[in-house]
């Protein structure tokens, strides 16, 4: 999809859209590079006469509840930890930051659009949030107690000697940002996956996309809420996220029965046995 032009992926979304509306669907769930091409799902929805969503509300909702819950486990001091939002400048990076940053000591934006990321500062400062600061440069993390990185990078953005010892690491993007061989040699650095939530009841998806059974991403599950919700407009669209409709599908999410995700890593599930031994080997002096 990313070597398509933006014209040739509306086009393809468009017609399964179209597809949609024959078979007599009420809500067209975006997701994964589908919701990132162009401006966020907007043309599409402009096209389309059923609603349209591409996640992001929900898949922020819970990365920053995932990521909360990961450093509490770490034991992290959150009034003295530095967060670093890789991807600061998209619509979820912008929105986990200026969800997170107000838990932190100070918050660093990572991303390539400079003039995004004054964009998103200005916002967290009109707040009164943390201490922020900008950066295009992706070697400033290095110092990060906490990173949470959401970018279409295509995968691998993140090495193993870009991470500080003791480190939380929310790892949103698909392709994971957070490289295959970070979590092969760094044994003091946590990792998880971020956006992962638990379906209510019996649910049998049909197919196999790498998550264990009642395991969706949060897209998905933020087009399933809205659905029960019989809430079928357009939710999500653009690059600026609205903070009131993250917390709204959040609640009712929570009200069907959806619920955080246990902590995962590149297919495995981090148990309390996995942290600790994560976390004793951050504190005895870092990597080996």
């Amino acid at each position: 999809m990313l070597a398509l032009r933006p014209a040739e992926v509306y086009r393809k979304i468009i017609a399964a859209g179209h597809l949609a509306e024959r078979l007599g669907a009420k809500m067209l769930g975006l997701g994964a590079y589908t919701s990132v091409v162009g401006d966020g799902g907007k043309t599409i929805a402009r096209e389309l006469d059923i609603a349209v969503t591409a996640g992001d509300s929900y898949t922020t909702a819970l990365s920053v509840s995932a990521t909360l819950e990961a450093a509490r486990r770490m034991e992290i001091d959150l009034s003295e930890a530095l967060l670093a939002v890789v991807g600061a400048s998209g619509a979820i990076g912008g929105a986990v930051a200026q969800l997170l940053a107000p838990h932190m000591g100070r918050t660093l934006l990572v991303g390539r659009n400079q003039e995004r990321l004054d964009l998103v500062a200005g916002r967290m400062a009109a707040a009164a949030s943390s201490e922020v600061a900008c950066t295009t440069g992706i070697d400033e993390i290095r110092k990060a107690d906490i990173v949470v990185t959401v970018t279409s990078s295509g995968g691998g953005l993140l090495q193993p000697d870009l991470l500080k010892t003791g480190a939380v690491v929310c790892d949103v993007s698909r392709p994971r940002d957070v490289s295959w061989q970070t979590s092969r040699s760094r044994d003091d650095v946590l990792v998880f996956d971020g956006g992962l939530v638990s379906v209510p009841g019996g649910v049998d998806f049909g197919f196999d996309y790498g998550l264990p059974p009642q395991m969706t991403f949060g897209c998905m599950a933020e087009t399933m809420v809205l659905t029960f919700e019989s809430f079928f407009e357009d939710y999500s669209l653009g690059k600026d996220l609205a903070l009131e409709q993250i917390r709204q599908i959040d609640e009712m999410a929570d009200k069907h029965g959806f619920k955080l995700a246990a902590l995962r890593s590149f297919e495995h599930k981090l148990d309390d046995a996995v942290i600790q031994r994560i976390k004793a080997k951050a504190q005895s002096g870092g990597r080996g």
